[in-house]
């Protein structure tokens, strides 16, 4: 059986990458998007565990109102970076700097 610790340093471990993620690449919103998303499925790991060793399902629950807002994003996201790179060519964070108000 696994263990809470193992999960917990699996949660560690996706949640590392997606802020490492975030850091090191400055220049592609689609992959500070997915980052984003890997710090979410990290979040969502440690609740999930938390709930089943506990034996609560209110972790469980919250995990699906994460998942809803989640794909909400993803997909406002996207179709906002559509309409970026439709209009100016490129996706790249330097060119997205231009529309600050």
């Amino acid at each position: 059986m696994v263990s809470l610790s193992e999960y917990l340093i699996l949660s560690s471990i996706i949640f590392c990458i997606g802020l490492v993620g975030i850091f090191v690449n400055r220049t592609n919103i689609i992959t500070l998007l997915m980052c984003v998303e890997l710090i979410l499925v990290a979040v969502n790991t440690n609740f999930v565990a938390f709930s089943h060793f506990l034996g609560d399902e209110a972790g469980q629950i919250f995990v699906f109102f994460i998942l809803t807002v989640a794909a909400s994003e993803v997909a406002i996201g996207l179709a906002i970076l559509t309409l970026l790179f439709r209009s100016r060519g490129s996706i790249s964070v330097d060119v997205t700097n231009s529309l600050k108000g």
